[in-house]
């Protein structure tokens, strides 16, 4: 006879069937294909976890130690897999902390359902223990939000949620369920949404438009293309790559669209923005067709906006129509997905080669390399710097890796000299600039792409920020690689209080704990590296380790990071020193 026993959880989730709240949350889950979420229980979301489980050998829940580290990790997940994140919360205060990592993905584009659970129904208003309007505070950071308040709602709703979030721009949503609603019994039936009336998430390519784009590229004698992450989330890095080497067009990248094109390939003439690399941001001003691609133009890529690019033409393909003419007016636009859009342009352009035009990116770069790159790489002062130890860090992974970073001068310095072979590579945040972000992103990183190599490179302080999620990394035993470059300052701040404020470093300077002792205190293996002639071994030996590693690197105190354009000043006025 068959054993019948929890025979309610072996149906497939599209099966009609009376089932609680709690119960369908899980079943849409796995309908969706989220079989591995991000969150931390408590009270008013106990039903959900109690259905988890009894699904745990479905559904993998990973217990994060602060709700904000549980977005973190769905978020670096949804960037490396290309899936959606999933992240759970309980109600006040649960939900309240997830806010920045809600926030982050917003502005980032990162594709996230969140869940949270809400006082009984009858309670709201009330100002019940733990209750907090979770849909007022997140609205104006989500792309959608919703409550349920009965549970014959929520195959709706979160079928609604996943298209939402994984469509058109992606963006994070928020659900929030009542207590009560996830007690309630209904008949549960989960149908997939795949449109809703009025959303248009990928509008057709104007082929008008596509005529105009057409003759500025064939009529360009210096043109330039900027990318963003949009190259990335539209699925279109062969097509991008196809069209630049057609065109013969040099190409430079924000932050988000780092690793959509390699970085070595010979039309990537390296990064746009403060601290972008020089010829790119000087010759920003002396093209004469500015191509932007899946990008916002972000203030921190254009600078002082009545100086950019005055003297080009600007064509602009993005998906998003609310970032076309928002910042810089565009010529001519091709709003659909870049994937579209850039097999279409490159059926039809002309192939060509800007020899004349590229010499003027090799003449900067090479004052770029006397000026910075040098020092930063080869340094002859006794310290180590930064870019040698991200240099070091290519060495033994030869560009394979994923490299996830927090926010500040590592940063910066991880974009410029980190070398990336592959796509989603390059996982950090861009918009919002989150500190406390990389230790949990890593560990979703490594999850969502398990057999690539994760090394996370944070600096000091952001680090302290979420540090307990180490206790994720035992717990989980997650592989990932920690590097932590130390210079007992919080450096950027550090950096601009030199420059700007007279050497004032008011409230930057760090004194830290023994980092190496704390990560041996959740047993994982952990070193420190105060001399260079170290350093090389001690990142082969981390790199080599097929678990957890934790590395602490003693760079110079006062190393600062060039090129640099002041806030607000022109693109124009990129300092090397």
């Amino acid at each position: 006879m068959k054993n019948h026993k929890n025979q309610k959880n072996q149906k497939s989730p599209n099966d009609s069937i009376t089932i609680s709240g709690a119960e369908a949350v899980i079943r849409c889950l796995l309908a969706e294909d989220a079989n591995l979420v991000y969150g931390y229980p408590g009270g008013a979301i106990m039903p959900i976890y109690d259905e988890l489980y009894k699904y745990k050998d479905q559904l993998h829940h990973v217990l994060t130690r602060h709700e904000q580290g549980a977005t973190h990790a769905a978020q670096g997940f949804a960037r490396t897999s290309g899936k959606v994140g999933v992240a759970l919360a309980t109600s006040g205060p649960g939900a309240t902390n997830l806010v920045t990592g809600i926030a982050d993905a917003q502005i980032d584009s990162t594709p996230m359902v969140c869940i949270t659970g809400q006082v009984a129904s009858h309670l709201l208003g009330s100002d019940a223990f733990q209750e907090t309007d979770i849909i007022g505070i997140s609205t104006p950071v989500t792309k959608w939000n919703y409550q349920i308040t009965k549970a014959s709602e929520i195959p709706e709703i979160m079928a609604k949620a996943f298209y939402i979030a994984r469509s058109g721009r992606p963006g994070p949503v928020l659900i929030d369920i009542t207590k009560d609603a996830q007690f309630e019994m209904f008949d549960f039936n989960y149908v997939k949404c795949t449109g809703i009336r009025s959303y248009w998430p990928n509008p057709p390519l104007n082929s008008n438009h596509l005529e105009e784009a057409l003759q500025l590229i064939n009529e360009a004698k210096k043109p330039f293309i900027v990318w963003g992450q949009g190259v990335i989330l539209g699925q279109a890095e062969e097509e991008f790559k196809a069209f630049v080497e057609k065109s013969g067009i040099p190409a430079a990248w924000t932050i988000l669209g780092l690793s959509a094109l390699p970085t070595d390939h010979p039309l990537n003439r390296g990064m746009v923005g403060m601290h972008g690399n020089y010829a790119p941001n000087l010759l920003t001003n002396e093209c004469d067709l500015l191509i932007a691609i899946g990008m916002r133009f972000d203030d921190r890529v254009t600078g002082d906006l009545n100086t950019y690019a005055k003297q080009a033409k600007v064509l602009h393909l993005e998906l998003d129509p609310a970032e076309v003419n928002k910042n810089v007016k565009a010529d001519v636009a091709l709003i659909t997905n870049c994937k579209t859009s850039l097999n279409a342009l490159t059926k039809r352009i002309s192939k060509n080669t800007f020899t004349k035009w590229l010499k003027r990116f090799d003449a900067l770069d090479v004052i770029e390399n006397e000026k910075v790159i040098k020092g930063d790489l080869f340094p002859i002062k006794p310290g180590i710097t930064m870019g040698e130890s991200i240099a070091m860090i290519n060495k033994y992974t030869k560009g394979d890796a994923v490299i996830v970073t927090d926010v500040g001068q590592h940063q910066m310095v991880a974009c410029r000299y980190a070398k990336f072979n592959q796509s989603k590579s390059n996982v950090t945040s861009g918009g919002l600039g989150t500190m406390g972000f990389a230790l949990p992103a890593a560990i979703g990183a490594k999850m969502g792409a398990p057999i690539r190599e994760v090394v996370a490179v944070i600096g000091d302080g952001g680090y302290q920020m979420t540090i307990q999620e180490l206790g994720t990394i035992f717990q989980q035993q997650v592989a990932v690689k920690i590097v932590i470059l130390n210079n007992d300052f919080l450096g950027m701040v550090r950096q601009w209080q030199q420059l700007f404020f007279d050497k004032r470093y008011a409230s930057t300077e760090m004194t830290n704990p023994d980092f190496v002792t704390i990560a041996k205190g959740y047993h994982i293996e952990a070193e420190r590296v105060e001399k260079r002639e170290d350093l090389d071994q001690a990142v082969g030996r981390m790199i080599a380790s097929d678990k957890p590693f934790f590395l602490e690197i003693c760079v110079e105190k006062e190393n600062n990071v060039f090129p640099m354009i002041p806030t607000g000043a022109s693109v124009s006025d990129i300092r090397l020193e």
